[in-house]
C-alpha cells in the first residue's frame, strides 16, 4: 500500500491559528512542515489522521536562529538548511554542522525542520541526539500559554512526546558556556541514510584545561535518543586524555540498549556507541582547547 488514507488539509496562517485547529480537530489531526518522516508513514498506513494542518507558512514567525551570550534559540520551523548554512551557530555548537552534513540529501534538508524532527521522536533521529548532548529545552505552546520542558521530559517513548494534542513546539533553546566543544559521529549504511549508531559530544574546560562537565547523547540505540550521566560523572573533574575517552566509550558501548536489525546486530552497535563516543569527545576537546 503507498497511498495515504483520504484526508482532510488545512493551512495555517499563525500559530494561534494553528493551535485553535488542534483544538477543533484534536487527535485526528497533525501538524506538517516538511513532511519526510510523516508522509511516507501515512503512505504505508503506518499513521492515519483525518486532517493534516500545513504550517509553513509560519517560517516567517517560528523559523529563526537567535545567538545570545548565555543562549541560543532556534525557532521549530527553521530548516536544516538553515542550521547547516548559519556561521554563527556552527561558531558555538560545531556539532550542528557535523549533523547536518550527515543528515538524509539536499531536498530534506531544504524542506525538514527541527521542529518536526524533533516531534517524529524517532530512535534514530539525528538531531535528537544533537538537542540532548547539548541538554536543549522545548517550549510547548497552547492555548493556555507556554511550557519549557527538558529533552528528557520530552521524549516519552518512541514517536511519542510531550507535545499533546492541542499543542505546538515553538522554540528549542541551548545555554552557552564559555571554553566549550562539540562534535558528532555517525555511521551509516549508505549517504544519508538513518544511522546504525551516531554519537554526539559537548565539552567544556576550565581555567587549567581539565574537564569541568561534558555529555553525551546517542541514536539509534534504545528506544530513545540516550543521554549518558554515567559519563558526564566519570569525565568531570578530569584531565582530557585517550584513557578516559576509553573509559566514556566503554560506558556508552555498557549504558546503550541497542537490538538486532537489518542495520547490525547489538554487538556491532554497541561497538560503534563505544567508538563513536570516543571519537566524538576526542573533537570535542580539541575544538574546546582552540577556543580556549
Amino acid at each position: 500500500m503507498q497511498v495515504p488514507a483520504p484526508f482532510e488539509y488545512e493551512r495555517a496562517t499563525s500559530v494561534d491559528h494553528a493551535i485553535g485547529l488542534l483544538e477543533r480537530l484534536g487527535s485526528s489531526a497533525r501538524l506538517v512542515a516538511g513532511g519526510h518522516s510523516l508522509l511516507p508513514m501515512m503512505k504505508l498506513r503506518l499513521a492515519n489522521f483525518e486532517y493534516l494542518i500545513d504550517i509553513n507558512d509560519l517560517h516567517d514567525e517560528l523559523g529563526y536562529v537567535e545567538v545570545g551570550p548565555d543562549e541560543i534559540r532556534i525557532g521549530a520551523l527553521t530548516r536544516h538548511r538553515e542550521l547547516l548554512e548559519s556561521d554563527e551557530l556552527a561558531g558555538a555548537f560545531p556539532i550542528f554542522r557535523d549533523a547536518e552534513k550527515v543528515i538524509a540529501d539536499p531536498v530534506v534538508r531544504n524542506w525538514g525542520t527541527l521542529g518536526g524532527s524533533l516531534c517524529q521522536a524517532d530512535p534514530s533521529e539525528d538531531l535528537s541526539a544533537v538537542c540532548t548532548t547539548l541538554d536543549a529545552r522545548c517550549v510547548i505552546r497552547g492555548r493556555d500559554g507556554e511550557r519549557v520542558v527538558s529533552m528528557t521530559e520530552f521524549h516519552r517513548g518512541p514517536y511519542e512526546t510531550a507535545v499533546g494534542d492541542d499543542e505546538i513546539l515553538t522554540e528549542i533553546r541551548f545555554p552557552v558556556r564559555e571554553r566549550g566543544g562539540s562534535a558528532f559521529e555517525k555511521v551509516e549504511r549508505r549517504a544519508g541514510d538513518w544511522a546504525v549508531v551516531s554519537a554526539g559530544a559537548a565539552v567544556w574546560l576550565d581555567a587549567d584545561g581539565r574537564i569541568a562537565d561534558a555529555r553525551v547523547g546517542l541514536a539509534a540505540v534504545g528506544p530513545n535518543t540516550t543521554g549518558l550521566p554515567e559519563i558526564s560523572a566519570a569525565l568531570t573533574g578530569s584531565e582530557p586524555s585517550e584513557e578516559l575517552y576509553d573509559e566514556a566509550g566503554q560506558l556508552a558501548a555498557q549504558g546503550c540498549r541497542p537490538a538486532t536489525d537489518m542495520r547490525g546486530s547489538e554487538a556491532y552497535k554497541r561497538h560503534l556507541a563505544g567508538e563513536l563516543t570516543k571519537r566524538a569527545l576526542r573533537r570535542s576537546v580539541e575544538r574546546a582547547r582552540e577556543r580556549g
